[in-house]
């Protein structure tokens, strides 16, 4: 009940109107649409595709991730490895604003991110769903939450990454609304 009051308390300081926070994430796309085309993004989520990694076996690291409270080994490499920095570079330009970003591969798999995730098989949420579309590619703007591993009020943003017209994965930012 505390914490329903503390969020309240917390919503109660985002900006009134919604419509103009919208309107300055959408303005953020043709960034945004930049880290998805990252030259070093793209080679980073092609190297990690071509490994094709078993399904069950990114599963299971998913749950070796989950179950893990620390900063593991591969939650070290996932934040620091070339895609990561490459993230770090394009967070740092825009500003904090960009409270997360995630980089996964062609099946949900993260290839890199500059924060840890609760999770890191991402493959059965709308955010890669969405984004990756079978190699379709797809936009996704989810509506504002309160995001626990950012720790701020977020509007999710996901697009795919691409290698010519198809999707070979997928990029989510999560844009701070507090910082925009």
């Amino acid at each position: 009940m505390t914490w329903t009051f503390v969020s309240w308390v917390l919503l109660t300081a985002l900006p009134p109107d919604g419509a103009a926070q919208l309107k300055k994430v959408d303005a953020l796309l043709p960034e945004l649409r930049r880290i998805a085309s990252d030259p070093s993004v793209v080679r980073e989520v092609k190297r990690q595709n071509a490994k094709r990694v078993p399904l069950e076996s990114i599963q299971k690291v998913d749950a070796e991730w989950s179950e893990s409270p620390t900063l593991s080994p591969l939650k070290r490499r996932m934040m620091g490895n070339v895609c990561a920095r490459a993230l770090y570079r394009h967070r740092d330009r825009l500003g904090r604003v960009l409270a997360e970003i995630l980089i996964m591969d062609n099946q949900g798999a993260l290839v890199g991110a500059t924060r840890r995730t609760p999770d890191y098989w991402q493959g059965d949420e709308a955010k890669w769903l969405k984004s990756f579309n079978e190699g379709r590619g797809g936009e996704l703007r989810e509506k504002p939450f309160f995001d626990d591993s950012s720790q701020s009020y977020v509007v999710q943003v996901s697009l795919p990454v691409k290698d010519g017209a198809r999707a070979i994965g997928a990029l989510t930012v999560s844009i701070s609304l507090l910082e925009l």
